[in-house]
């Protein structure tokens, strides 16, 4: 008798214990919740104080205390500094997007392509040659900064696009070749065997199998590289010499040099710069998550 109370007992208790299970489950992830706004709002802080910079008056940005909202909005500060005088930020943002364009469609072609010979291709040495291509990651860029100047200017691209363009062309990238071989190991092999029972050659396998079912790792591999294209700062400033050449990132500092105590335009023309990769990760965010988790699947 007293048995079946003590199993009575424990079963009631464990029912108990179980019961109690969902609400610590709940307050774990509140916690985790918690963690991740005051995470976020610690990135998105400066994001906001530089938008919020930009609509005050100048005479409103030295206030002592100062206000995190304007008191008075002044959306001519983005006129005024995009049509300054001895400034052109439209060339300037006309000659990034051109450099985004003719760079995009080399990397993806190109770290496809590297990309899938290492994933699908037997050859003497693959494994050595694909190590060799991911420690090139860890080489700093100034180490082949100066033989690539040098290189360039032996065969008169200085002061041109074309040191920008057209290394995009010839492997895309260590780190984008890694994300495209990992990405097309998950893909079964059964379509490679298929494909070439059919009498389909390795570069119209990749061309009409693998590239098209790449999606994610391409929106991720386009995103990284346009961002990269955006924000590059040394690559400009070492191969461009004309103002009418210089990219929003040389313009930007260009201006900063000329208004370094006049925060409402400099705020003003950052806030312009950052706006496009806002919303262009905005409306890749899906793609580029989805990339990143399928291409660390196989190793």
């Amino acid at each position: 008798m007293s048995t079946i109370q003590d199993v009575r007992i424990g079963g009631s208790a464990d029912r108990g214990r179980y019961r109690s299970g969902p609400r610590d489950v709940g307050l774990h992830k509140a916690g985790v919740y918690l963690l991740l706004i005051i995470g976020a709002l610690g990135f998105t802080v400066p994001l906001m104080v530089m938008v919020f910079t930009s609509f005050k008056p100048f005479s409103e940005i030295n206030t002592d205390p100062p206000t995190f909202l304007p008191n008075q909005w002044t959306p001519g500060n983005y006129a005024e500094a995009w049509n300054y005088p001895n400034t052109d930020f439209p060339r300037w943002t006309l000659n990034t997007l051109l450099i985004v364009v003719f760079t995009v469609p080399g990397v993806l072609l190109s770290s496809s392509l590297v990309g899938y010979g290492f994933a699908r291709l037997r050859f003497a040495g693959r494994n050595l040659w694909f190590l060799l291509t991911i420690a090139s990651i860890m080489l700093p860029p100034q180490v082949t900064l100066i033989p690539l100047y040098i290189l360039f200017h032996q065969i008169g691209w200085l002061n041109t696009f074309l040191p920008l363009i057209v290394p995009s062309w010839f492997g895309g990238g260590a780190l984008n070749i890694f994300l495209m071989r990992q990405f097309f190991l998950g893909i079964p092999k059964d379509l490679d065997e298929a494909a070439l029972m059919d009498g389909a050659s390795h570069l119209m396998i990749w061309w009409k199998i693998y590239v098209p079912l790449s999606r994610p790792v391409m929106v991720t591999v386009a995103l990284l590289t346009i961002l990269g294209i955006w924000n590059d700062f040394l690559g400009p400033l070492i191969y461009l010499t004309s103002p009418e050449n210089y990219t929003l990132a040389i313009g930007l500092s260009y201006f900063q040099g000329q208004f370094v105590t006049r925060s409402d335009y400099l705020m003003a023309i950052s806030t312009l710069m950052v706006i496009p990769m806002v919303i262009l990760f905005i409306f890749a965010q899906r793609y580029i998550v989805k990339g990143f988790i399928t291409s660390g699947i196989k190793g």
